[in-house]
């Protein structure tokens, strides 16, 4: 079981993760919604195509565009459409 953590709140967990340059993607299935805001930021990748971003809430503390998404992927990439990955700060365990 995978699990990712920031700031004492699970944001997510779930067992069918996709993992791609060694960053572990969470289904939706696998998110705890109520710490994820839409973000405005989009960034592109080569190869998997335009992502987009979360910032996270959790105990009135902010975290800026601390999660993306891929939710149109290339071809290459279709595997992890829709699934969210974590950097700046927070804590991914298991896989």
């Amino acid at each position: 079981m995978a699990k990712a953590t920031w700031n004492g709140a699970v944001l997510a967990e779930g067992d069918q993760c996709e993992v791609v340059e060694g960053n572990l993607y969470f289904p939706p299935t696998a998110i705890k919604c109520e710490y994820f805001k839409d973000s405005s930021t989009h960034t592109t990748c080569p190869w998997k195509g335009e992502a987009s971003y979360f910032n996270l809430e959790v105990n009135g503390q902010i975290n800026k565009d601390a999660a993306w998404y891929y939710p149109a992927p290339k071809e290459a990439a279709k595997n992890i459409k829709g699934y969210i990955a974590f950097w700046k700060g927070v804590k991914v365990e298991g896989g």
